[in-house]
Protein backbone atom coordinates (compact mmCIF):
# COMPACT_ATOMS: atom_id res chain seq x y z
CA UNK A 1 0.00 0.00 0.00
CA UNK A 2 1.50 3.47 -1.05
CA UNK A 3 0.98 6.31 1.00
CA UNK A 4 0.10 9.60 -0.48
CA UNK A 5 -0.08 13.07 0.76
CA UNK A 6 -1.21 15.52 -1.44
CA UNK A 7 -0.14 19.28 -1.43
CA UNK A 8 -2.41 21.74 -3.16
CA UNK A 9 -6.20 21.50 -2.48
CA UNK A 10 -7.21 23.22 -5.75
CA UNK A 11 -8.95 21.49 -8.72
CA UNK A 12 -6.18 19.15 -9.09
CA UNK A 13 -5.53 18.08 -5.46
CA UNK A 14 -9.13 17.33 -5.52
CA UNK A 15 -9.05 15.84 -9.20
CA UNK A 16 -6.25 13.48 -7.95
CA UNK A 17 -7.84 12.54 -3.87
CA UNK A 18 -10.81 11.51 -5.95
CA UNK A 19 -9.07 9.27 -7.61
CA UNK A 20 -7.29 8.05 -5.44
CA UNK A 21 -10.07 6.53 -3.57
CA UNK A 22 -10.69 4.16 -6.68
CA UNK A 23 -6.93 2.74 -6.34
CA UNK A 24 -6.74 -0.68 -4.48
CA UNK A 25 -2.71 -0.59 -3.63
CA UNK A 26 -2.58 3.58 -3.05
CA UNK A 27 -4.28 5.83 -0.25
CA UNK A 28 -4.25 9.46 0.63
CA UNK A 29 -3.21 9.70 4.05
CA UNK A 30 -2.88 13.36 4.42
CA UNK A 31 -3.26 16.92 2.31
CA UNK A 32 -1.99 20.57 2.89
CA UNK A 33 -3.62 23.70 1.88
CA UNK A 34 -3.60 26.99 4.33
CA UNK A 35 -7.75 27.39 3.74
CA UNK A 36 -9.54 26.59 7.08
CA UNK A 37 -12.25 25.67 4.99
CA UNK A 38 -10.61 23.05 3.34
CA UNK A 39 -8.64 21.81 5.56
CA UNK A 40 -11.72 21.15 7.99
CA UNK A 41 -12.75 19.31 4.50
CA UNK A 42 -14.92 21.53 3.25
CA UNK A 43 -13.95 21.50 -0.87
CA UNK A 44 -16.95 22.95 -2.22
CA UNK A 45 -15.57 26.20 -3.55
CA UNK A 46 -13.19 23.89 -5.24
CA UNK A 47 -14.17 24.07 -9.33
CA UNK A 48 -12.51 23.53 -12.80
CA UNK A 49 -12.55 23.79 -16.41
CA UNK A 50 -14.72 20.19 -16.10
CA UNK A 51 -16.41 18.13 -13.52
CA UNK A 52 -18.05 18.70 -10.50
CA UNK A 53 -17.07 21.00 -7.57
CA UNK A 54 -15.42 19.49 -4.95
CA UNK A 55 -17.61 18.34 -2.83
CA UNK A 56 -17.05 17.85 1.22
CA UNK A 57 -15.25 15.28 3.01
CA UNK A 58 -15.11 14.53 6.71
CA UNK A 59 -11.09 13.99 6.81
CA UNK A 60 -11.16 12.28 10.15
CA UNK A 61 -13.38 9.37 9.34
CA UNK A 62 -11.53 8.62 6.39
CA UNK A 63 -7.61 8.82 8.07
CA UNK A 64 -6.49 11.87 6.65
CA UNK A 65 -4.42 14.06 8.59
CA UNK A 66 -5.11 17.74 7.37
CA UNK A 67 -1.51 19.89 7.61
CA UNK A 68 -1.75 24.20 7.07
CA UNK A 69 2.35 23.43 7.01
CA UNK A 70 4.20 22.24 3.89
CA UNK A 71 7.63 21.51 5.61
CA UNK A 72 4.96 19.07 8.09
CA UNK A 73 3.68 17.50 5.10
CA UNK A 74 7.27 16.78 3.48
CA UNK A 75 8.61 15.99 6.60
CA UNK A 76 5.78 12.88 7.66
CA UNK A 77 7.60 9.91 8.14
CA UNK A 78 4.22 8.19 7.21
CA UNK A 79 4.04 9.14 3.69
CA UNK A 80 5.68 7.28 0.62
CA UNK A 81 4.49 9.75 -2.04
CA UNK A 82 4.23 13.50 -2.26
CA UNK A 83 1.55 14.26 -5.34
CA UNK A 84 2.44 17.55 -5.77
CA UNK A 85 -0.71 19.61 -6.68
CA UNK A 86 0.65 23.42 -5.95
CA UNK A 87 0.69 25.90 -8.68
CA UNK A 88 3.22 25.36 -10.97
CA UNK A 89 5.77 28.32 -9.32
CA UNK A 90 5.50 26.31 -6.38
CA UNK A 91 6.76 22.86 -8.02
CA UNK A 92 10.29 22.89 -7.51
CA UNK A 93 11.67 23.39 -3.98
CA UNK A 94 8.60 21.24 -2.56
CA UNK A 95 9.65 18.41 -4.67
CA UNK A 96 13.56 18.56 -4.59
CA UNK A 97 12.87 19.11 -0.49
CA UNK A 98 10.68 15.96 -0.86
CA UNK A 99 12.51 13.69 -2.52
CA UNK A 100 15.89 14.26 -0.08
CA UNK A 101 13.70 13.51 2.67
CA UNK A 102 13.18 9.90 0.75
CA UNK A 103 9.92 10.62 -0.85
CA UNK A 104 9.02 9.63 -4.04
CA UNK A 105 7.17 12.24 -5.97
CA UNK A 106 4.39 12.54 -8.71
CA UNK A 107 3.64 16.39 -9.70
CA UNK A 108 1.71 18.08 -11.58
CA UNK A 109 2.19 19.42 -15.43
CA UNK A 110 4.14 21.43 -16.23
CA UNK A 111 7.22 19.96 -14.40
CA UNK A 112 8.66 23.06 -14.01
CA UNK A 113 8.25 26.77 -15.63
CA UNK A 114 12.05 26.98 -16.66
CA UNK A 115 13.95 23.72 -18.05
CA UNK A 116 16.63 24.53 -15.95
CA UNK A 117 15.05 24.02 -12.93
CA UNK A 118 13.08 20.59 -14.33
CA UNK A 119 16.54 19.11 -15.19
CA UNK A 120 17.68 20.30 -11.67
CA UNK A 121 14.58 18.11 -10.68
CA UNK A 122 15.51 14.77 -12.60
CA UNK A 123 18.76 15.33 -11.51
CA UNK A 124 18.37 15.59 -7.75
CA UNK A 125 15.84 12.19 -8.18
CA UNK A 126 18.59 10.31 -9.95
CA UNK A 127 20.88 11.21 -7.00
CA UNK A 128 18.27 10.39 -3.73
CA UNK A 129 17.53 7.28 -5.87
CA UNK A 130 14.07 8.52 -5.91
CA UNK A 131 10.76 8.48 -8.52
CA UNK A 132 9.65 11.55 -10.02
CA UNK A 133 6.77 10.94 -11.73
CA UNK A 134 4.98 13.79 -13.70
CA UNK A 135 1.53 14.57 -14.55
CA UNK A 136 1.04 14.42 -18.19
CA UNK A 137 -2.50 13.20 -18.15
CA UNK A 138 -3.23 13.00 -21.75
CA UNK A 139 -1.60 9.64 -22.37
CA UNK A 140 -3.87 8.55 -20.16
CA UNK A 141 -7.16 9.88 -21.38
CA UNK A 142 -8.68 6.79 -23.64
CA UNK A 143 -9.97 9.18 -26.65
CA UNK A 144 -6.28 10.07 -26.99
CA UNK A 145 -4.53 6.79 -26.24
CA UNK A 146 -6.55 5.11 -29.08
CA UNK A 147 -4.49 7.24 -31.49
CA UNK A 148 -1.61 5.79 -30.09
CA UNK A 149 -3.13 1.85 -29.44
CA UNK A 150 -3.74 2.85 -33.49
CA UNK A 151 -0.33 3.72 -34.73
CA UNK A 152 0.81 0.79 -33.09
CA UNK A 153 -0.78 -1.69 -33.59
CA UNK A 154 -0.58 -0.72 -37.98
CA UNK A 155 -4.59 -1.71 -39.14
CA UNK A 156 -4.63 1.67 -40.52
CA UNK A 157 -1.29 2.24 -41.64
CA UNK A 158 0.81 5.12 -40.18
CA UNK A 159 0.09 8.48 -39.50
CA UNK A 160 0.14 11.31 -41.85
CA UNK A 161 -1.37 14.11 -40.72
CA UNK A 162 -2.54 15.06 -37.68
CA UNK A 163 -4.02 18.60 -35.93
CA UNK A 164 -4.78 18.73 -32.53
CA UNK A 165 -7.24 21.50 -30.41
CA UNK A 166 -7.49 22.33 -26.53
CA UNK A 167 -9.48 25.16 -25.91
CA UNK A 168 -10.79 26.74 -22.95
CA UNK A 169 -12.39 29.95 -21.60
CA UNK A 170 -10.92 32.42 -18.98
CA UNK A 171 -11.78 31.10 -15.44
CA UNK A 172 -14.15 32.67 -13.69
CA UNK A 173 -13.25 31.07 -10.34
CA UNK A 174 -10.73 31.83 -7.52
CA UNK A 175 -7.82 34.10 -7.77
CA UNK A 176 -8.11 36.84 -10.59
CA UNK A 177 -6.79 35.98 -14.09
CA UNK A 178 -3.21 38.05 -14.09
CA UNK A 179 -1.98 36.20 -10.63
CA UNK A 180 -3.26 32.75 -11.98
CA UNK A 181 -0.97 33.69 -15.46
CA UNK A 182 2.06 34.45 -13.07
CA UNK A 183 1.65 30.70 -11.27
CA UNK A 184 1.25 28.63 -14.20
CA UNK A 185 2.91 30.51 -16.96
CA UNK A 186 -0.35 31.36 -18.38
CA UNK A 187 -2.39 28.88 -21.33
CA UNK A 188 0.37 28.24 -23.86
CA UNK A 189 2.40 26.73 -20.73
CA UNK A 190 -0.13 25.46 -18.43
CA UNK A 191 -2.60 24.50 -21.36
CA UNK A 192 -0.57 23.80 -24.29
CA UNK A 193 1.82 21.43 -22.68
CA UNK A 194 -0.45 18.73 -22.56
CA UNK A 195 -0.55 18.86 -26.45
CA UNK A 196 3.24 19.44 -26.85
CA UNK A 197 3.53 16.08 -24.42
CA UNK A 198 1.12 14.00 -26.53
CA UNK A 199 2.84 14.77 -29.81
CA UNK A 200 6.07 13.86 -28.87
CA UNK A 201 4.70 10.74 -27.23
CA UNK A 202 3.68 9.92 -30.50
CA UNK A 203 6.31 11.36 -32.92
CA UNK A 204 9.18 11.80 -30.72
CA UNK A 205 10.69 15.76 -31.45
CA UNK A 206 10.08 18.03 -34.55
CA UNK A 207 13.32 19.06 -36.08
CA UNK A 208 11.94 22.59 -35.59
CA UNK A 209 8.65 24.30 -34.46
CA UNK A 210 7.07 27.41 -36.37
CA UNK A 211 4.59 29.11 -34.46
CA UNK A 212 2.22 32.17 -34.50
CA UNK A 213 0.19 33.55 -31.51
CA UNK A 214 -1.66 36.25 -29.56
CA UNK A 215 -0.24 38.60 -26.59
CA UNK A 216 -1.68 39.86 -24.03
CA UNK A 217 -1.31 43.44 -22.79
CA UNK A 218 1.03 41.53 -20.34
CA UNK A 219 2.78 39.95 -22.76
CA UNK A 220 1.62 36.75 -22.04
CA UNK A 221 0.81 34.15 -25.05
CA UNK A 222 -3.15 33.60 -24.73
CA UNK A 223 -3.81 31.75 -27.61
CA UNK A 224 -1.24 30.09 -30.42
CA UNK A 225 -1.31 27.62 -33.53
CA UNK A 226 1.68 25.35 -34.27
CA UNK A 227 3.46 23.41 -36.71
CA UNK A 228 5.38 21.05 -35.80
CA UNK A 229 8.25 20.44 -38.90
CA UNK A 230 9.33 16.77 -38.75
CA UNK A 231 10.39 16.62 -42.50
CA UNK A 232 9.24 14.09 -44.83
CA UNK A 233 5.21 13.63 -45.36
CA UNK A 234 4.17 14.27 -41.64
CA UNK A 235 2.17 16.70 -41.15
CA UNK A 236 0.93 17.99 -37.76
CA UNK A 237 -0.25 21.32 -36.12
CA UNK A 238 -2.00 22.42 -33.07
CA UNK A 239 -4.03 25.35 -31.78
CA UNK A 240 -4.43 26.19 -28.16
CA UNK A 241 -5.46 28.75 -25.76
CA UNK A 242 -8.03 30.53 -23.80
CA UNK A 243 -10.50 32.28 -26.26
CA UNK A 244 -13.87 30.67 -25.79
CA UNK A 245 -16.66 32.45 -24.09
CA UNK A 246 -17.75 31.29 -20.83
CA UNK A 247 -20.11 28.81 -22.12
CA UNK A 248 -18.11 26.60 -23.99
CA UNK A 249 -15.66 25.82 -20.91
CA UNK A 250 -13.54 23.30 -22.13
CA UNK A 251 -12.86 21.90 -25.68
CA UNK A 252 -10.00 19.43 -26.50
CA UNK A 253 -10.02 17.04 -29.55
CA UNK A 254 -7.97 16.36 -32.86
CA UNK A 255 -8.47 15.15 -36.80
CA UNK A 256 -5.91 12.18 -37.23
CA UNK A 257 -5.11 11.09 -41.19
CA UNK A 258 -3.82 7.49 -40.69
CA UNK A 259 -3.09 5.91 -44.63
CA UNK A 260 -6.56 3.61 -44.63
CA UNK A 261 -8.14 5.98 -41.98
CA UNK A 262 -9.55 8.91 -40.89
CA UNK A 263 -10.15 9.23 -36.76
CA UNK A 264 -12.02 12.70 -35.54
CA UNK A 265 -12.82 13.42 -32.50
CA UNK A 266 -14.06 16.84 -30.35
CA UNK A 267 -15.51 16.71 -26.83
CA UNK A 268 -17.85 19.72 -27.31
CA UNK A 269 -19.20 17.62 -30.03
CA UNK A 270 -19.01 13.95 -29.94
CA UNK A 271 -18.76 11.67 -26.45
CA UNK A 272 -16.80 9.03 -28.51
CA UNK A 273 -14.13 8.70 -31.35
CA UNK A 274 -15.26 8.31 -34.73
CA UNK A 275 -12.88 6.23 -36.99
CA UNK A 276 -13.88 6.70 -41.09
CA UNK A 277 -12.26 3.41 -42.59
CA UNK A 278 -10.76 3.33 -46.15
CA UNK A 279 -13.28 2.84 -49.35
CA UNK A 280 -17.02 3.22 -48.83
CA UNK A 281 -17.91 1.29 -45.23
CA UNK A 282 -19.43 3.62 -42.82
CA UNK A 283 -17.85 5.29 -39.93
CA UNK A 284 -17.88 3.23 -36.54
CA UNK A 285 -16.99 3.98 -32.91
CA UNK A 286 -14.09 2.63 -31.62
CA UNK A 287 -14.09 0.88 -28.46
CA UNK A 288 -12.25 3.23 -25.94
CA UNK A 289 -11.12 2.40 -22.11
CA UNK A 290 -12.29 4.50 -19.23
CA UNK A 291 -16.29 5.62 -18.02
CA UNK A 292 -15.32 9.14 -16.93
CA UNK A 293 -13.01 11.60 -17.23
CA UNK A 294 -11.77 10.49 -13.75
CA UNK A 295 -10.16 7.43 -15.27
CA UNK A 296 -7.68 8.98 -16.73
CA UNK A 297 -6.40 10.64 -13.76
CA UNK A 298 -7.07 7.33 -12.03
CA UNK A 299 -4.47 5.69 -14.25
CA UNK A 300 -1.76 8.51 -14.52
CA UNK A 301 -1.75 7.54 -10.34
CA UNK A 302 -2.04 3.96 -10.71
CA UNK A 303 1.24 4.05 -12.98
CA UNK A 304 2.74 6.23 -10.58
CA UNK A 305 2.18 3.74 -7.53
CA UNK A 306 2.70 0.86 -9.41
CA UNK A 307 5.99 1.75 -10.34
CA UNK A 308 6.99 2.39 -6.76
CA UNK A 309 5.36 -0.84 -6.05
CA UNK A 310 7.52 -3.13 -8.28
CA UNK A 311 10.36 -0.90 -8.52
CA UNK A 312 9.74 -0.15 -12.24
CA UNK A 313 11.07 2.94 -14.01
CA UNK A 314 8.56 4.94 -14.87
CA UNK A 315 9.15 5.60 -18.62
CA UNK A 316 5.33 6.65 -19.42
CA UNK A 317 5.63 9.67 -17.28
CA UNK A 318 8.86 10.20 -16.17
CA UNK A 319 10.81 13.76 -14.83
CA UNK A 320 13.11 13.01 -18.37
CA UNK A 321 9.98 13.00 -20.12
CA UNK A 322 8.37 15.88 -18.78
CA UNK A 323 11.61 18.04 -19.23
CA UNK A 324 11.45 16.97 -23.19
CA UNK A 325 7.80 18.23 -23.59
CA UNK A 326 8.66 21.36 -21.48
CA UNK A 327 11.68 22.35 -23.56
CA UNK A 328 9.56 21.81 -26.56
CA UNK A 329 6.24 23.83 -25.42
CA UNK A 330 9.25 26.74 -24.60
CA UNK A 331 10.22 26.51 -28.20
CA UNK A 332 6.75 27.32 -29.37
CA UNK A 333 6.43 30.26 -27.45
CA UNK A 334 9.95 30.95 -28.15
CA UNK A 335 8.89 30.95 -32.12
CA UNK A 336 5.19 33.31 -31.42
CA UNK A 337 7.78 35.91 -29.42
CA UNK A 338 9.79 36.07 -32.68
CA UNK A 339 6.94 36.70 -35.31
CA UNK A 340 6.20 33.23 -36.26
CA UNK A 341 10.30 32.05 -37.43
CA UNK A 342 10.55 28.54 -37.32
CA UNK A 343 12.68 27.47 -34.11
CA UNK A 344 15.23 24.31 -34.24
CA UNK A 345 14.99 22.26 -31.26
Amino acid sequence: MVRIGIAGIGFMGVTHFKAIQRLRNARCVAVFTRDRKKLGGDWSGVQGNFGPPGGSFDLKKLGVRAYDNLDALIADPNLDLLDNCLPSNLHVEPTIKALRTGKHVLVEKPIALQLRAAERMVRVAHDCQRQLTVGQVLRFFPEFRLIKDLAVGGRYGRIRGAHFKRIISRPTWGEGWEARVQKTGGPALDLHIHDSDFVRFLFGDPVAVQSTGLLAENGQIEYLTTQYLYGGDLNVTCNSGALAQPSLMFDHGYEVYFERATLLFDSAMMTRPRLYPSGNKPPIEPKVRGKDVFDAFVGEIKYAVDCIENSTEPTLISGEAACGSLRLCLKEMESVKKGGRAVKL
